[in-house]
């Protein structure tokens, strides 16, 4: 799960993280008023969204008296912001974040992640802040500075060291940076975080180290245990049928393509989209079933890929475990008499009641395409878009 800048500073400085001073608002006259209590001006005024690149976008602007910041608020707010992270679609501005301006001496790249090669956490830092770091690490890779944390032994003081030093942190801001990577890392394993990040972390002419951007993800299957952070949540954020799956526990992502898939777990689901493929398609989701779903879970899921105006074609590729292949067929069954089907539907099943599975299908009345194997039903499916 994502959240907003904004809030993720509000994370920071209850783990004694410094940011600054400012606050969200959500129309014109919050902003300036904001703005007008920062104490005076420069003052940043910027987009809210779920992407990064806001600044070569236009959704981050300094402005350097009132009238400024009313018009650039009036600018920002309600502007659909394009960057690389967006997409060509954009996202509608509906927030913004006004702070305090800082002067910048040297900006840095910080973050906290885990490394699943290792089975540690990864501290990340770099000379090269203020930069897509992922350019930084295809174009100078030796810029991109990497310190190892064993979460069973928690961080400690050579950790801090190592990155100060690699980072040329000055003699008087040593400890601060100290706490700052103490306070980040200690947030990113207190609330189950799959990215703590702040690009730029700068150093002040007054040799102050500020987070002055600040993005946090949270590992979805912990959420359960941060009821908090779920307020955090914005809708308005994510893809409609995204929220749709998650009220019904389905593991669905909307894709770019045409082909909607239904598959009962991830592994079996990532090579059905290598399979479309390589079969001359594109997927239009990935969506996991599970392996527990019941027939209802089934009907929702269909319905949720056949309202996806895209989809031109489906395919369903079931291997029948604890998912039984005649629950599978009801479900389908009972989803497109009630929502219609409009499209060609290729259906793969093999396991347990297949026999049955395959009964249901064929007495159901539908037009369903029927598969031997994988292949076939890739090919099969990719025919059906192109005609």
């Amino acid at each position: 799960m994502k959240i907003h800048e904004y809030q993720a500073k509000a994370l920071f400085r209850k783990y004694g993280v410094p940011v600054p001073e400012g606050g969200p608002a959500f129309s014109v006259d919050e902003a300036t008023e904001i703005a007008a209590g920062l104490g005076g001006y420069p003052v940043v005024v910027k987009a809210q969204i779920h992407a990064g690149g806001r600044g070569k976008g236009g959704g981050v602007k300094l402005a350097k008296s009132h009238e400024e910041a009313k018009e650039y608020a009036s600018q920002i707010l309600g502007m659909t912001l394009i960057t690389k992270q967006t997409g060509p679609e954009g996202k509608l501005v509906k927030r913004l974040l006004v702070e305090k301006g800082c002067n910048i001496a040297k900006e840095l790249y910080f973050s906290v992640l885990p490394d699943r090669s290792n089975a540690k956490i990864c501290l990340m830092a770099s000379e090269a802040g203020g930069m897509s770091i992922e350019e930084v690490a295809a174009e100078t890779p030796e810029k991109i500075i990497k310190v190892y944390v064993d979460p069973l032994l928690g961080i400690m003081p050579y950790h801090t060291r190592a990155l100060a030093f690699k980072l040329n942190i000055p003699k008087a801001g040593m400890k601060q940076f100290g706490q700052l990577v103490n306070g980040l890392y200690n947030l990113s394993m207190e609330y189950d975080c799959s990215l703590v990040e702040i690009n730029p972390l700068v150093i002040t002419k007054e040799d102050e180290i500020i987070a002055i951007d600040g993005k946090v993800n949270f590992d979805d299957n912990a959420l359960f245990r941060h009821k908090d952070i779920m307020e955090f949540r914005d809708l308005d954020e994510e893809d409609p049928l995204e929220v749709e799956a998650s009220k019904f526990n389905l593991n669905y992502i909307k894709l770019d393509g045409n082909v909607g898939n239904m598959v009962n777990g991830a592994g079996l689901a990532m090579a059905t989209m290598d399979t479309i493929m390589l079969a001359g398609a594109e997927p239009a989701n990935f969506l996991d079933v599970g392996g527990g779903a019941n027939a209802e879970q089934v009907k929702n899921a269909f319905q949720i890929m056949l309202s996806d105006p895209n989809v031109k074609a489906v395919l369903i590729n079931i291997f029948g475990g604890i998912l039984r292949c005649d629950r599978l067929a009801e479900g389908v069954v009972n989803a497109a008499k009630e929502v219609g089907l409009n499209v060609p539907v290729v259906i793969r099943m093999e396991g347990t009641n297949v026999e049955i599975g395959r009964k249901i299908l064929a007495e159901s009345g539908l037009q369903l395409i029927s598969a031997v194997d994988m292949k076939d039903a890739a090919i099969k499916v990719a025919a059906a878009v192109k005609s």
